[in-house]
């Protein structure tokens, strides 16, 4: 597959002065479809949003290489945020409800939270393990996407095909996506068609 690439979830990624984590999420605008993202996690597993001009992948290894040092992966925009559901403006008739949280300064209880993700709008995250559905139910697992060199638009989605013994990495063509999703990709092609397919990302399924 000339002039592309593989982004491959669970990839090793570098800085330009070594290690700075791991892909976690691919994130794809699903209108094009291109991927505009990486969430790349640390050791810490705080993920952050990398665009895809910082991105660069060893077509040989798989490994993926950032364009700029640690410290300024680090600065990046996170990928989710963590906000405290307590209301600091809480009614004082509800302030023994608060009170419940802690005693003698210590925090018997974690106040509640929530966790959202910073995604742009209209943009959704593929993670690895994320089910890919044919037309006649789930064929399989996403591992990853090739996407073009140049335009960042996704040619190809890498799927692990089958069960542990006996399956297969395959590559299916994105004119046979019909969608992206929270509950994964569809396929417009059967079970069968995906079996049938060549294994590798670097053979053309066509």
């Amino acid at each position: 597959m000339a002039g592309t690439m593989p982004l491959t979830i669970g990839a090793d990624v570098s800085c330009t002065d070594g290690v700075c984590g791991k892909v976690t999420r691919l994130v794809i605008d699903p209108r094009a479809p291109t991927v505009t993202h990486l969430v790349v996690s640390d050791h810490q597993l705080q993920g952050r949003l990398v665009p895809l001009n910082l991105v660069d992948v060893d077509a040989t290894t798989g490994t993926i290489r950032l364009s700029c040092a640690t410290a300024e992966f680090e600065k990046l925009h996170p990928a989710d945020v963590t906000v405290s559901l307590l209301d600091n403006d809480a009614d004082p008739e509800n302030s023994n409800d608060q009170l419940l949280l802690y005693s003698l300064g210590r925090r018997l209880l974690d106040p509640p939270s929530a966790t959202y993700n910073t995604l742009p709008s209209g943009e959704v995250a593929a993670r690895r393990g994320d089910h890919v559905h044919a037309t006649d139910g789930n064929i399989g697992l996403i591992q990853g996407l090739v996407i073009d060199s140049g335009s960042h638009q996704v040619t190809h989605v890498l799927l692990q095909e089958g069960h542990v013994f006996g399956s297969k990495v395959v590559a299916i063509p994105v004119g046979a996506v019909t969608g992206v999703n929270q509950n994964g990709i569809q396929l417009n092609i059967t079970k069968q068609q995906v079996k049938d397919l060549p294994s590798g990302w670097h053979r053309s399924p066509g």
